[in-house]
């Protein structure tokens, strides 16, 4: 699954103002589907399966207390998940739909509140989401979600970044911070337990991670580990790259 977080720059990411643009952007497949006599996906959040356009617009503007003109009011996540993962959430794109809102609404947004560490909920997450039905060149499907999350919390008292290097600290101007690995082990697990998928170790974040960022030693380890793809395998990964980390905290 991917997890990708987005915001910043000039394009259509841009985050230092109003998120209009990006919710106008996140329409586009919409005029599709009414030509075509489809439904179309409404935007949601984990109180309400159907947002007003103003309405979610002003959920976000509305909450930048002593945010800069310059700084980040919100960021955009997608998830994308597998066409593996879809079918172990459904059959048909209504059901992979419906799966895919429960999951951001009850997993990854109390994954992602929980890795802040300021003792957050995802009901303090101020966000709206939607998802888009896509199809590949061979006609594979390419379901996935994109969430603007606000940068403050609902109390508008708290800054939220996902985009910070700090991690976990308890000194400094900086408190608690975020860790972007940590999030994407966080809701392959999720995943893999709300949806009973047994997920191969080739598959896995930890595998994937260490076979693109590892060292030719790490890799070797790796891909000796996921030869036999069982749990205690997957978890003996994880564990070497959590304890790499320690030691170089």
């Amino acid at each position: 699954m991917i997890c990708k977080i987005q915001g910043g720059g000039t394009g259509v990411h841009a985050n230092s103002g109003s998120c209009r643009n990006i919710a106008e952007y996140l329409e586009h497949e919409d005029s599709k589907n009414i030509e075509q006599g489809k439904e179309v996906e409404p935007f949601f959040n984990n109180e309400k399966e159907s947002l007003r356009y103003s309405e979610m617009i002003e959920m976000i503007d509305k909450n930048k207390a002593q945010l800069k003109k310059t700084d980040s009011k919100f960021f955009v996540v997608t998830i994308a998940p597998s066409e593996k993962e879809l079918k172990a959430m459904g059959n048909t794109p209504e059901e992979q739909s419906a799966a895919l809102k429960s999951y951001i609404n009850d997993s990854f947004i109390q994954n992602y509140a929980d890795n802040f560490n300021k003792n957050l909920k995802k009901e303090d997450i101020n966000y709206f989401a939607k998802i888009h039905h896509e199809r590949g060149s061979k006609g594979e499907n390419n379901m996935h979600a994109h969430i603007v999350i606000g940068r403050k919390d609902k109390s508008n008292k708290i800054k939220l970044s996902p985009k910070t290097n700090h991690k976990g600290t308890t000194k400094g101007v900086v408190k608690g911070g975020f860790d972007r690995s940590k999030l994407a082990e966080m809701n392959e697990k999720a995943f893999d337990k709300k949806f009973s998928y047994d997920r191969p170790a080739k598959e896995t974040y930890q595998y994937m991670h260490t076979m693109k960022n590892g060292t030719l030693e790490e890799k070797k380890e790796a891909e000796k580990i996921a030869q036999t793809p069982k749990k205690e395998q997957v978890q003996e990964i994880s564990n070497k790259v959590e304890n790499k980390n320690d030691l170089s905290r």
